[in-house]
């Protein structure tokens, strides 16, 4: 998997899951416009470990498609086009039925889908305009194993990644007369700073031991799908949703 001279965009890639993207695309020779919302101080601690040079942030909230528009365009002024790009970016909102307010309850659902679904839709959307234009591209989106598995205190979030998962496999046949593969990546718990809490307090055991590994995913690991998608030789294999879950989760 080579991507030299190649240029990705990462949303969410300031930290988490999105950081080891970054790294990963970068380590094998990429050039990597990193989006994040508001932590600057994570964005530009990423850059710096990122490999090789021209690496760029770039500050804009998914949810907003003004922002998610004018931070494609800056992805393509920077790095001259864009080749790759990876929906990583997205949120998880606490919201059990039973114990929410109607209000509560809508404002998850409309802040969910906001940034899980119409965001990743719109770059999506820009992206490929230009991808079309500059005759094809890759595209990867972080799905989740509660797209298939049900998410009972964050019903939204299940819903949306599970229309992440249509979204991806509708443009991956929308797109492929014009040389744009699509894929998506749906992890399970993942170790990053976002399920420390959890991990690492009463119910880590029983999370853990969700798989028969009995541990979670690394980052790495998800990049490793991520870049297994975006790699030439992969073209076969749009439209495909990559379970990396540990066995957690099983369908067929």
């Amino acid at each position: 998997m080579d991507f030299t001279n190649k240029t990705v965009l990462v949303t969410g890639g300031s930290r988490g899951i999105g950081k080891a993207i970054a790294l990963a695309f970068a380590t094998k020779g990429a050039t990597v416009a990193v989006l994040y919302r508001s932590d600057q101080t994570s964005a530009d601690a990423t850059l710096a470990e990122l490999p090789g040079t021209d690496h760029i942030a770039i500050k804009a909230d998914v949810a907003d498609p003004e922002q998610v528009k004018s931070a494609v365009d800056q992805a393509i002024d920077a790095l001259s086009r864009l080749d790759i790009v990876v929906n990583n970016a997205g949120i998880g909102i606490y919201h059990p039925l039973e114990s929410s307010s109607y209000e509560d309850w809508q404002a998850a659902w409309q802040q969910t889908i906001d940034a899980n679904l119409l965001g990743p839709a719109n770059i999506c959307f820009c992206a490929a305009q230009h991808m079309i234009k500059n005759g094809g591209g890759r595209i990867v989106n972080i799905t989740s194993r509660g797209a298939f598995r049900g998410e009972p205190t964050k019903a939204a979030y299940g819903a949306s990644k599970a229309g992440l998962n249509s979204l991806s496999q509708s443009l991956a046949v929308a797109l492929a007369p014009y040389n744009i593969f699509v894929g998506a990546v749906a992890p399970g718990f993942v170790n990053t700073d976002l399920t420390a809490d959890r991990l690492n307090g009463p119910e880590g055991s029983d999370i853990k031991a969700q798989s028969p590994f009995n541990r979670v995913a690394e980052p790495r690991e998800v990049a490793h799908a991520v870049l297994f998608l975006a790699s030439e030789g992969a073209e076969f294999s749009t439209g495909t949703i990559i379970d990396v879950n540990g066995a957690s989760y099983l369908r067929s």
